[in-house]
């Protein structure tokens, strides 16, 4: 179970959940990403250019999951959602579809949530996504997930994320997403 500074001592397998200079750990981040998400060095490559931009976006901010020895084992950012942003003009006609296009307004976008496979399984993704969107102003919360039965999807529902969109084709992805959305604060279990 991860553990927060300051709740006693920590031990060499406490994880610590904590804000994160994505920018200058920005290839820590995604080398996380790789193994997690099976991710080539091209694909790497291009998302850390989309990284570094996002992180100039208004409101953007970024939570890591620490080893004590400051091994970063994964990470989540998200922004207040704008329509003008490629994502959103993306999924926008799926939700319209399904008289859902107001999630995109007053949302705070979960853009990556990523845990090593090592790290999986111990409430890390979790305590991850609820700290940041604990943080957040917006009433909702949305995200966008490989349309397929997993326990990242299981995660999320547990925190109550329902589908407003499947089927979701993002350009060059080769799976189809769905995009889910969940009011603020996140459901705790």
């Amino acid at each position: 179970m991860p553990r927060f500074p300051g709740h006693g001592h920590r031990r060499p397998d406490d994880i610590v959940i904590g804000p994160l200079d994505l920018p200058a750990r920005v290839d820590e981040a995604l080398a996380v990403q790789a193994v997690a998400f099976g991710l080539g060095a091209d694909e790497v490559a291009v998302r850390r250019q989309i990284v570094l931009r996002h992180m100039t976006y208004p409101g953007a901010r970024a939570l890591g999951a620490t080893t004590p020895d400051e091994r970063l084992v994964g990470f989540v950012y998200g922004m207040p959602n704008d329509r003008t942003h490629w994502w959103s003009t993306v999924v926008e006609p799926y939700l319209r579809a399904r008289g859902h296009d107001g999630w995109l307004d007053n949302s705070f976008v979960i853009t990556e949530l990523h845990v090593h496979p090592r790290h999986q399984n111990r409430g890390i993704g979790r305590a991850l996504i609820t700290t940041i969107t604990d943080g957040a102003a917006e009433r909702r919360s949305i995200l966008s997930a490989i349309d397929t039965e997993s326990p990242a999807r299981g995660l999320y529902r547990s925190l109550g994320y329902e589908d407003l969109a499947r089927q979701v084709l993002f350009p060059s992805a080769p799976m189809p997403y769905a995009v889910m959305g969940a009011p603020l604060p996140l459901r705790r279990r």
